[in-house]
């Protein structure tokens, strides 16, 4: 039998709202900036790949956000919510991969890349969410 997770990790794993607020927030800019706003600020990534693809990460990272809040608070399907925290961990750790190769700064992208991992961590293996 195994042992409850302690009060102290479910509320370590609250982490989930605001990751959720910060990817929902972040996908929305990505989706409502103008084109040439994006072109501007992400330059040689829209000119190698588009701004089609700053639009999917956009929905991406808005869809991950719904994912990590919506299966826990329902509790249907909650095993949604440590899969759109893998997934977001995933576009981050991509994320952390492009900044670096251009010589930019990683913390931020590496905050979210650890926060992201330690909920996948915690939702798969300490502190599942029960279904109804």
């Amino acid at each position: 039998m195994s042992t409850p997770p302690s009060k102290f990790l479910h509320i370590l794993l609250w982490i989930e709202g605001v990751l959720a607020l910060a990817f929902g927030m972040i996908g929305v800019t990505k989706l409502t900036t103008s084109e040439a706003d994006i072109i501007q600020q992400s330059g040689e990534l829209v000119e190698k790949y588009g701004v089609g693809l700053i639009r999917f990460i956009g929905i991406a990272e808005v869809l991950g956000a719904l994912g990590l809040i919506l299966p826990a608070a329902l509790r249907i399907l909650p095993i949604l919510t440590p899969l759109a925290s893998l997934g977001l961990a995933i576009i981050m750790g991509l994320a952390t991969a492009l900044h670096a190769s251009k010589g930019e700064p990683i913390v931020t992208q590496v905050v979210f890349l650890l926060l992201t991992l330690f909920v996948v961590w915690g939702r798969f293996s300490k502190a599942p969410i029960s279904a109804r």
